[in-house]
């Protein structure tokens, strides 16, 4: 399985940032081919020492890294990308990475 982690630093405007997101980004989103699942924190993000600059992490889930190349390269993943551009004024950091079992 491969990941998409998405992590969206605390915006100019919570309340605006969150309707956005929920409203609009998360249908965008799950248009996405390929994508199994999706996940994104419930609640404050914090670190071990408390308090963070991370307003919300979203995790997608695919098959592979292959499988998140094609959503991406797809009409549904440009659109979700550049969504991502109109909200999140806080920044936005992404990775992907393949996962195994330990």
């Amino acid at each position: 399985m491969a990941r998409l982690l998405v992590t969206y630093k605390t915006p100019k405007d919570a309340a605006a940032f969150d309707k956005h997101y929920f409203e609009k980004h998360v249908s965008l989103a799950k248009t996405i081919p390929g994508l199994r699942k999706y996940e994104v924190s419930q609640g404050p993000v914090v670190n071990p020492a408390g308090a963070s600059n991370i307003h919300l992490i979203a995790i997608l889930h695919f098959d592979d890294m292959a499988a998140i190349q094609r959503a991406f390269a797809s009409p549904e993943g440009h659109a979700a990308a550049a969504d991502v551009q109109g909200f999140a004024t806080g920044g936005v950091d992404m990775a992907i990475f393949d996962t195994r079992e330990v």
